[in-house]
């Protein structure tokens, strides 16, 4: 090619053009084809290499599938050293159509009973909000799980949905539940006369929630409580109540299942935006609820066993516990800006201050002796919480000192691992590991009292 020394006009650099293109074009015309069928041979040969490696890789080296225990070691690992965030929950759980392999193809049928025994009560906001209000969130988690069977032939339990928590009619606001007994045994009579599955199996595969102070016992009362017992026509199934305990009571004397209090989970995770689990925490030890003075009431009962009155006594004036003895809207900011939240008991020894401690990511301070914990099967009490005497009480700035100098950090680490929370809040669907998920796991362990796989598993023994 000709060295250009000036620009050149359009013409000439057009001629110029021309004469190279033609002095080029008198190339053989096979050295081309030459060309293109070496360049064609190494494209498709490389084409092949990475098409069979990468099949190999492929074959030999699979995605594990999780198996059913996989799954559930997931849920029951609480050691992650992930630090987390509120919303990393609501966007990265997984629906129950991943969780059926855990739950074995369980399968609840839910009685349609008349509107008197639920929906009715929904007219009150507070019936689906409230402490006790599990019954509620539990009945409409399940109407739109896939673990629920419109076909009661093929369901391995029966739950009842009966809302006796919601009659707000006392002079101080709390639930009035002398109509349960009633209420539970009309509901009763209703499927035992218009099918034919209470009956076959004594009531065994039927689930019923009894989400207050002593349960199924159905009285806010210990002493009255004992005194009545279970209602009689619950005792052969299965209860999924709040109260536990870890010796014998007449209040637990049924197949039952312990489950945490109702707190709304959207609270829970508002909050958490303003105040994350890992932020500032200036209170050292928090309390805020009932503290009598004077804790002998107008019925002759010492409220909470002395112990609430103790602490007041003891730590009003000690700078490092923050106590109140009235409500307060911003309850739960204090609990996410708490080190340690004390959960001493009170009518009953559960309390929804358990929920909301861990919930929050304040070390629960549990104080009710023999207390059985929900779900301690998955959550792992011991590891996220402290449980102190009810007679030590006056020695709890001691204990909480020992504690602060010495393992703080690997409980809150424990404490602070998202599944943890996810385990004991009530989601509006159930959600892998959330507290309905623990809920129909539990019933997952206790198919032998199915009158479908007993009878499924008698036929396949009689064959054999």
């Amino acid at each position: 090619m000709l060295e250009l020394k000036s620009p050149l006009k359009s013409k000439e650099w057009y001629v110029k053009m021309k004469l190279m293109n033609k002095h080029n074009n008198t190339r053989p015309q096979h050295d081309k084809t030459c060309f293109f069928f070496t360049y064609y041979k190494w494209v498709l040969w490389l084409s092949l290499s990475l098409y069979f490696f990468t099949s190999y890789l492929i074959t030999n080296d699979p995605i594990p599938q999780p198996t059913s225990q996989d799954t559930l070691t997931h849920v029951s690992n609480y050691k992650s050293n992930v630090v987390f965030h509120s919303h990393f929950e609501t966007t990265n759980t997984t629906s129950t159509h991943n969780a059926l392999g855990v739950l074995k193809n369980l399968k609840v049928f839910i009685y349609e009973l008349p509107s008197r025994y639920n929906k009715d009560w929904l007219f009150n906001e507070r019936c689906k909000s409230h402490l006790f209000a599990s019954e509620v969130a539990i009945h409409r988690a399940l109407l739109k799980s896939e673990v629920r069977t419109f076909d009661p032939n093929e369901a391995d339990f029966f739950f009842v949905p009966v809302y006796v928590s919601c009659n707000f009619s006392t002079v101080n606001g709390f639930p009035a539940i002398g109509h349960a007994r009633g209420l539970i045994s009309s509901a009763v009579e209703l499927v035992s006369t218009e099918y034919p599955f209470w009956n076959r199996s004594r009531g065994s595969d039927h689930v019923f929630v009894a989400s207050h102070d002593f349960g199924a016992c159905f009285h806010t009362l210990e002493d009255k409580a004992m005194g009545d017992g279970i209602l009689g026509i619950l005792k052969n199934s299965i209860v999924l109540q709040t109260f536990g305990v870890v010796y014998n009571h007449p209040c637990q004397d049924v197949e039952n299942v312990v489950i945490p209090p109702y707190i709304s989970p959207e609270k829970v995770f508002n909050t958490l935006d303003k105040a994350p689990v890992n932020g500032r925490r200036d209170i050292w030890a928090f309390f805020r609820g009932k503290m009598e003075v004077h804790p002998k009431n107008v019925s002759g009962r010492f409220y909470s066993k002395r112990v609430r009155t103790e602490i007041w006594r003891k730590f009003n004036d000690d700078r490092r516990f923050y106590l109140q003895r009235h409500r307060f809207s911003g309850y739960q900011n204090e609990i996410a800006r708490s080190v340690f939240c004390l959960c001493p008991l009170g009518w009953a020894p559960w309390s929804p201050r358990l929920v909301e401690s861990v919930a929050l990511g304040c070390v629960p301070v549990v104080i009710a002796d023999g207390i059985r914990l929900p779900f301690s099967s998955t959550v792992n009490w011991p590891e996220i919480s402290l449980t102190v005497a009810e007679k030590d009480v006056g020695k709890l700035d001691k204990i909480l000192e020992r504690v602060a100098a010495t393992n703080l950090t690997v409980i809150q680490k424990n404490l602070w691992d998202p599944n943890t929370r996810r385990a004991l809040l009530f989601n509006s669907e159930v959600q892998e590991g959330d507290a309905t998920w623990q809920v129909l796991f539990s019933l997952s362990q206790k198919l032998d009292r199915s009158y479908r796989r007993n009878t499924v598993n008698s036929e396949l023994k009689h064959d054999t």
